[in-house]
């Protein structure tokens, strides 16, 4: 998989299909202009690859780089011949200072939604455990033994579950030049 900067994509973006495998939401608060929202998991990789074939190379973009190099792995498997993958994804790209759209709603990205959700039910689990009921500590463990899942397979099913809720869905709280709608975000 071929990894590409900010700086040398913002030099380079002309014949560029810009992919941001984000959620809705995450999408809605920042993205690079011209980009297209295919959440991943969201679509069928053989389809998508078909898609984009002779469209130019594809530039994957997500919050932190980790989603993108998902979905870079499973399009190439699928056929597409140009992949990369924004390193970094959208936070060393307004890092470096380069231009992007501003939504007007502002969406955590998954990553910290799902740090906030373990955080939460770990924390409430041992102090259940620690006041009488010991299915608290069962419950801490259990969201330990899903982190340990998540790191080993690269698949978080908390994060599947929170990536579909209502916040981090398209509301098109974008300004004039998103053409994000509800229910038809391509």
């Amino acid at each position: 998989m071929k990894m590409i900067t900010s700086q040398e994509l913002n030099g380079n973006l002309v014949g560029s299909v810009l992919l941001d495998v984000r959620t809705p939401g995450e999408f809605e608060s920042e993205h690079l202009a011209d980009s297209r929202l295919e959440t991943l998991g969201n679509w069928d990789a053989a389809e998508l690859a078909r898609d984009l074939k002779g469209k130019g190379r594809c530039v994957i973009i997500c919050h932190g780089g980790t989603r993108a190099k998902k979905a870079a792995e499973q399009l190439e498997s699928a056929g597409l011949p140009d992949v990369q993958v924004l390193e970094g994804g959208i936070t060393a790209w307004k890092a470096a200072g380069l231009p992007y759209i501003k939504g007007e709603r502002e969406v955590l990205p998954l990553d910290r939604q799902v740090r906030i959700v373990v955080g939460a039910v770990v924390l409430g689990g041992v102090l259940a455990g620690h006041f009488g009921h010991p299915i608290g500590y069962a419950i801490a463990g259990f969201m330990g033994a899903g982190l340990m899942f998540a790191g080993i397979t690269g698949w978080c099913g908390l994060a599947f579950v929170i990536g579909k809720m209502p916040w981090n869905e398209a509301g098109c709280g974008c300004n004039a030049s998103c053409d994000i709608k509800k229910g038809a975000a391509k």
